[in-house]
């Protein structure tokens, strides 16, 4: 949560809370307010100033939100940030990569 839109967090709380009971209704249970605010300020609102928007504009757009949107989007996101190679040693990503060089090699 951005500390900037602190103040509209707070007032955008009862929508928040309601689109979190659909998805929740839809088994998405692990959603919170916060996951939806922050999806809201990174993907709906990216290069917006929300402080200009009029409330009813901020309720709506998190109330429009979809369930397979937003889950498009957290795929995505843990895509970007996931670490495919963590549990890859130096040589074993090398004979991954460079498989020729490596048979070559023996």
């Amino acid at each position: 949560m951005e500390t900037n839109f602190g103040h509209i967090f707070t007032h955008m709380l009862p929508a928040l809370e309601s689109k979190k009971n659909e998805f929740h209704l839809y088994g998405y249970t692990t959603i919170t307010k916060e996951d939806i605010w922050i999806y809201c300020v990174r993907k709906i609102w990216r290069g917006k100033d929300v402080s200009q928007m009029r409330t009813y504009q901020i309720a709506n757009d998190i109330l429009l939100i979809s369930p397979a949107a937003f889950m498009t989007y957290t795929q995505i996101e843990e895509q970007r940030q996931s670490d495919w190679f963590s549990d890859v040693n130096h040589e074993e990503l090398q004979i991954l990569l460079n498989p020729k060089t490596n048979e070559e090699n023996k």
